[in-house]
């Protein structure tokens, strides 16, 4: 099988991947022609169908695995597949685990770590609900994206993004003691796990219904009340660790319902920040060969970085 990641200009390809998406465009002569992102475990590709047939439809529709055949070429600096062929591959014949993208640790190994940094709160209310909501949540939790496209888009990346994000917030906790650690380390765990219903899943993501209407951070700050009434918590453990995850976007423009107003939640809001976009710039950086450039990265306000040719 060959693997998206080791594509090159000019190729012939034949191999299976998953349909991501697929849209219908009209070229400036008039004709159709369909715009499908196809993935496989080491990433993704854009292709074109020029010459659509009715069948293509079904061929091409999202979660389909598809054995294609095609023209590998570059379109404004972009690696781009011309399709000549599709053909549907049998469920029962297709491995997921080749088409969605791991994170870079183990899932049984962030399991466990995540398991320390419960064991690390001291006991008391916040202990209590969020080991609550995680346990509630975990199946889901441990193995969905953290994103459609853009940072930890793989699965397990909603734990391993929340992880990261603690390790950091740990060092943070030590150089800034006026920093409640457990209060910090919690916002990190529980920051995206709204995501778990906002997205579909690890395979073909997309956004739920749910997902569109509330968004994630609204979904997480109203579990995190309904879990603390059912344990009767109130007071401020509550209301401090739902205000880190209304604000944590930052500012309003990115989706926050609030600005960070203590400590704990600006220090997890630049957190996050920072952790998803290195992320995003390792994800290009990987796809771009040393001395190059990468893509023009949306989240930088079209920005390319450079790839050092020692690296």
């Amino acid at each position: 099988m060959l693997l998206i990641k080791d594509i090159e200009d000019g190729m012939h390809v034949r191999g299976e991947y998953l349909v991501m998406s697929l849209a219908q465009g009209v070229s400036n002569a008039g004709k159709k022609y369909l715009t499908i992102v196809l993935q496989d475990k080491s990433g993704t590709i854009d292709a074109r169908k020029w010459d659509v047939d009715p069948e293509d439809y079904e061929t091409f529709a999202p979660r389909n695995v598809v054995y294609v055949e095609g023209e590998a070429n570059l379109f404004k600096n972009n690696l781009q597949l011309k399709l000549l062929s599709g053909t549907v591959v049998p469920k029962e014949h297709v491995n997921m685990d080749n088409f969605v993208a791991p994170a870079p640790v183990a899932k049984d190994i962030l399991e466990k770590k995540l398991d320390g940094y419960l064991s690390s709160l001291k006991e008391g209310q916040l202990k209590t609900l969020v080991s609550a909501i995680i346990e509630k949540y975990r199946s889901r939790y441990v193995d969905w994206p953290a994103a459609v496209k853009n940072h930890h888009a793989f699965r397990s990346g909603v734990l391993y993004h929340s992880l990261c994000m603690a390790d950091l917030a740990e060092k943070v906790a030590a150089l800034y003691p006026s920093i409640d650690r457990d209060l910090l380390i919690s916002g990190c765990l529980l920051h995206d796990l709204g995501k778990c219903i906002e997205l579909s899943g690890p395979v073909a993501t997309e956004y739920t219904l749910e997902g569109k209407l509330l968004g994630h951070i609204s979904i997480m700050a109203a579990i995190i009340k309904e879990e603390a009434d059912r344990l009767n918590i109130s007071g401020e453990v509550p209301d401090l660790l739902g205000h880190m995850i209304l604000s944590h976007h930052g500012k309003p423009e990115f989706g926050s319902a609030v600005e960070p107003m203590t400590r704990e939640a600006l220090a997890l809001s630049m957190i996050d920040d920072f952790d998803a976009k290195m992320n995003m710039i390792d994800r290009a950086l990987d796809a771009t060969k040393p001395g190059g450039w990468t893509e023009r990265l949306f989240a930088f306000d079209g920005r390319s970085f450079y790839r050092p040719k020692g690296k």
